[in-house]
């Protein structure tokens, strides 16, 4: 712990972040090896004790063994901590890291922690922190107990009731992905109400937690003319677009093959839900092995995009998409080829940047990604496999088809560990431990124009 402080005290914020989630992993790894975590006659590789570790502080899902068959109801509860500490998140940490370092939040500190103009919810950063650690266990335990209850009547087991609906709860709601049945919630398929609670779930886990935060300071009236800000409402819409898209584009894709005889209800839930799961979840109602390769290919591209900033999920972000493609829209439609207009408001030139940089690295780091994986299990996993799992990973999704349960290689698990590492902790927080913040030139150089497209 000494050398930890240590490290800390002479780490920006950013390297502080990332060895929060080393130590995280560390501390993590070691629970797994805990006694009785295990069922009797089970016996673990390291590697894949330190695969789950990632996974759960990551919270994809993505496990090359099964954690019904493997843990105990111990060690199910140690993953549920696990879940749980992945879950609050680098918003949390980050806020944290920089009261325990005694660091100034000033203005732009302040939009990475909360990214939001109300005033009510940006008092103090420690009020903030128990805001989201308070607002994460009310979802998961009501959550938890609506579906203990509604498991309790199928199965009157009270004890496994319980223990089911909390682990079903936190997983959505943290997007962790990752379940003790072996079969995620496939068993489900048909039941509409545990689907509704579960979309719920992710969605509240996903969306953001500044969002969630405004909006209940919205419903209660707390502030006196209050506004949305533009990052609740980039983010909202996005979300918004890119699950109809998903769901509109699955229910399109598998109407005639994965679909092919089911009512119009069932197929719609079905879309609805790996819509839905696409954004950081990883749960599934049914195996992503039997869709079409377009379905899996906008499921790969939903999972690179992945969730909201501060929230569970990792990607790309919805507000970096939006930027993306806000920029593309506005680029012949004003003077300024670098303004992009929202909401009545103009989007800051360092988020734009910012923007680019995270689709840059995100897109070079798969791609690299792909080509190592693809070198290591030649022959053994098809170019879609490949595809699939790397977005899953840097997604933190968790969704598969079926190649990290298969007998992989420790090159490839170490080639998502840190996909899902990197995904989790996020790629500006990433670039700006690996860059440093340099002091910017005292002097230009001529411009010159450059011949582009």
């Amino acid at each position: 712990m000494s050398i930890l402080s240590q490290l800390l005290k002479k780490s920006s914020p950013q390297q502080g972040i990332v060895l929060y989630y080393l130590f995280a992993i560390v501390v993590a790894f070691l629970l797994l090896n805990l006694p009785y975590v295990h069922k009797p006659g089970v016996n673990v590789n390291p590697i894949d004790t330190l695969f789950v570790a990632v996974s759960g502080i990551s919270v994809t899902g993505l496990s090359p063994v099964s954690i019904g068959d493997t843990y105990s109801t111990f060690g199910q509860i140690i993953i549920l901590v696990i879940l749980n500490i992945g879950g609050i998140g680098v918003m949390a940490i980050g806020t944290l890291l920089w009261v325990v370092l005694g660091k100034h939040i000033g203005i732009r500190e302040r939009q990475l922690i909360m990214l939001d103009n109300n005033k009510d919810t940006m008092s103090g950063t420690v009020k903030l922190i128990l805001e989201i650690v308070r607002t994460i266990f009310v979802i998961e335990l009501v959550g938890g107990l609506l579906l203990a209850f509604y498991f309790y009547r199928d199965n009157p087991d009270l004890k496994n009731a319980f223990m089911q609906g909390i682990f079903v709860s936190v997983s959505a709601t943290t997007n962790g992905g990752l379940d003790i049945t072996g079969q995620s919630l496939v068993p489900y398929a048909k039941d509409y109400f545990v689907q509704t609670i579960v979309m719920f779930l992710i969605v509240l886990g996903s969306i953001g937690f500044p969002v969630l935060l405004e909006l209940k300071a919205y419903l209660k009236n707390r502030v006196t003319n209050f506004r949305f800000s533009l990052f609740t409402k980039i983010t909202t819409s996005t979300y918004l677009f890119l699950f109809v898209f998903g769901v509109i584009s699955i229910f399109l894709l598998e109407h005639n093959h994965a679909f092919k005889g089911l009512s119009w209800h069932q197929s719609l839930f079905y879309s609805l839900f790996q819509s839905a799961t696409t954004r950081s979840a990883g749960l599934q109602t049914i195996d992503a092995s039997h869709f079409s390769d377009a379905t899996n290919i906008i499921m790969s591209i939903l999972m690179f995009i992945g969730s909201s900033p501060s929230s569970v999920g990792g990607g790309i972000r919805t507000t970096t998409f939006a930027i993306l493609i806000l920029f593309v829209i506005n680029f012949n439609n004003t003077a300024d080829k670098t303004a992009i207009k929202a909401f009545n408001r103009e989007v800051h030139i360092m988020d734009i940047q910012r923007s680019f940089a995270v689709f840059t690295m995100a897109s070079i780091l798969t791609f690299i990604s792909m080509i190592v994986i693809s070198a290591t299990e030649q022959g053994k996993l098809s170019f879609l496999q490949v595809f699939f799992e790397v977005m899953s990973a840097f997604g933190t999704c968790g969704l598969s088809l079926g190649a990290t349960a298969d007998n992989i290689s420790n090159i490839t698990k170490i080639v998502l560990m840190v996909l899902m590492f990197i995904g989790r902790v996020g790629l500006i927080s990433f670039i700006i431990m690996l860059a440093g913040r340099k002091e910017p030139d005292k002097y230009s150089y001529p411009k010159e124009r450059i011949q582009i497209g």
